[in-house]
């Protein structure tokens, strides 16, 4: 496990990073952001499951901390939206960055969140050249809606109808407002409530090969 930071003034972007497993070059990477009060470590734990040994997996810490989960990190705070502008500039930075700090292109990486770090990966994800996105649990930011690209990576929406969380209506309303957009959106309910489960795992891993095989194929 390698931990890097990336910083922005006073903002600080903790990373784990879990290189492939085959020891090789990395074949792609997937990103993971946390959902509010958990972090980086909570993902990682997952990375096993999804049978991606060729892949680099990177999990970053949001970079305010949660005012009652001791070692819980945000992406903003929900009442106010304080932080949304702030870690949006960091994770866009660090995204466009990516290449160089990697070795590996955007076109080459997934961008995936769970509940608020699906809805960060979104809002960022949407306007960057990346291989997919994967929205896990999560929403949409009104300001979403207002994306300027029009080259838009794939979508996967993954929610549970039993979510007391975050409604299953607010991932309907998600797709819905990205199809209209021109977005090639994939959703998918669950019978679950605010969770991964190994069904969701599998057909993460599925829309992963997928991208990255359509990638490869416009590479080639």
């Amino acid at each position: 496990m390698i931990v890097k930071s990336c910083r922005r003034e006073s903002l600080s972007l903790e990373v784990i990073t879990l290189p492939p497993k085959t020891g090789q070059p990395p074949k792609g990477a997937i990103v993971a952001l946390h959902g509010w009060g958990a972090n980086g470590e909570d993902l990682a734990s997952l990375a096993p499951f999804l049978n991606l040994p060729d892949y680099e997996f990177l999990f970053p810490d949001g970079p305010f901390p949660h005012p009652h989960v001791p070692g819980g990190r945000t992406w903003y705070d929900f009442q106010k939206n304080y932080g949304l502008t702030e870690s949006r500039q960091l994770l866009n930075e660090w995204l466009t960055s990516f290449e160089r700090r990697t070795g590996i292109p955007l076109e080459r990486t997934i961008l995936s969140g769970f509940s608020q770090g699906g809805a960060m990966t979104l809002d960022v994800g949407l306007n960057l050249p990346l291989a997919g996105l994967v929205c896990l649990s999560g929403y949409l930011h009104p300001m979403t809606q207002e994306a300027t690209n029009r080259n838009f990576p794939p979508v996967l929406i993954l929610h549970g109808r039993q979510d007391s969380i975050v409604p299953v209506t607010a991932a309907v309303k998600a797709r819905d407002i990205l199809s209209n957009l021109g977005v090639a959106v994939q959703y998918q309910e669950f019978d679950m409530g605010h969770e991964v489960t190994p069904a969701v795992l599998n057909l993460m891993r599925s829309f992963v090969m997928q991208v990255m095989s359509s990638t490869s194929s416009k590479i080639s």
